[in-house]
């Protein structure tokens, strides 16, 4: 919005799924990690940058080499973003060289900077935590207004959350059952200061994010919802106060097995929830 369109390809893999919309990026796509070399067409520079996308998995396939090699070697001035999510994720989760599991069979924890700066890339900027949605834009639009003209790739790295769930949810689990002390949060949306814009459903894209009609004459538009499916990556708030959107998200940490103390703690809140609660009805004005 403030660079103008780009010319964006695609790779195989999860992220292709921003094809659709709201976001409508990366609709070219030819082969498993050949994202960039579907872009080298677009070397010979314009107006603008060329940004291509590829996964950890496409990139030790055949991003290294076919793609990535050959921005190093025509001298590419175009972006590159790997989307590292620590496995191949889209075949089922397996390890790549880049995840960060310890695996007996296999050789991982080689990381992918540190590939791209073996075949010759300068230009590496590393994101450890892409819910972080202001860091990425800024790290974004870095890489389309530096004054370098070789190749750019910004590794944006953060653990697929479908598999951080099947591996944390029965650690979890267990947890709780033996009784111990479990913070697990969770994010909403304040129906009351919700205006019903949706603007945040259209930035955020999450299948989580979904429509809610009030009980309220007064109010036709459906407001935001957050629905059962969230898995806490807070991605929505993030996007939310990133682009100015609105302060309706909360997030609200659900703790089992509480001290002593939490307890009574929370026990007093309620209370005083309850009273203030009480108050402000015998205020309002009945119409019978």
């Amino acid at each position: 919005q403030e660079l103008g369109k780009h010319q964006i390809s695609g790779d195989i893999g999860c992220h292709l799924f921003a094809a659709l919309p709201p976001f409508e990026i990366g609709g070219a796509t030819m082969g498993y990690g050949l994202g960039p070399a579907s872009n080298a067409a677009f070397d010979g520079g314009g107006e603008r940058r060329a940004i291509s996308i590829l996964g950890d998995g496409g990139f030790w396939h055949n991003g290294l080499s076919s793609s990535i090699g050959n921005m190093v070697f025509n001298k590419s001035d175009t972006v590159a973003v790997i989307v590292d999510n620590y496995y191949s994720a889209a075949t089922g989760g397996q390890d790549v060289l880049s995840s960060r599991a310890k695996n007996d069979t296999k050789s991982t924890n080689n990381p992918i900077s540190a590939a791209l700066k073996g075949v010759g890339v300068e230009w590496v900027r590393q994101i450890d935590r892409t819910y972080d949605v202001g860091k990425v834009r800024e790290v974004l639009r870095e890489a389309l207004t530096t004054d370098y003209a070789g190749p750019k790739v910004i590794v944006a790295s953060s653990e697929c959350m479908l598999n951080k769930q099947r591996r944390e949810k029965p650690l979890r689990n267990q947890a709780i059952k033996e009784g111990r002390r479990v913070d697990i949060p969770r994010f909403g949306v304040d129906p009351d200061v919700c205006t019903g814009d949706h603007a945040c459903i259209r930035l955020s894209g999450c299948p989580s994010l979904s429509l809610k009609k009030l009980d309220d004459p007064l109010r036709d538009d459906p407001v935001a919802h957050i629905d059962q499916t969230c898995v806490g990556c807070g991605n929505c708030g993030e996007v939310a106060d990133t682009a100015i959107l609105c302060p309706s998200f909360y997030q609200a940490d659900v703790v089992h097995n509480p001290t002593g103390f939490e307890a009574w703690r929370a026990k007093q809140r309620s209370k005083v929830i309850a009273w203030l609660q009480q108050r402000r009805d015998t205020k309002r004005l009945v119409l019978r």
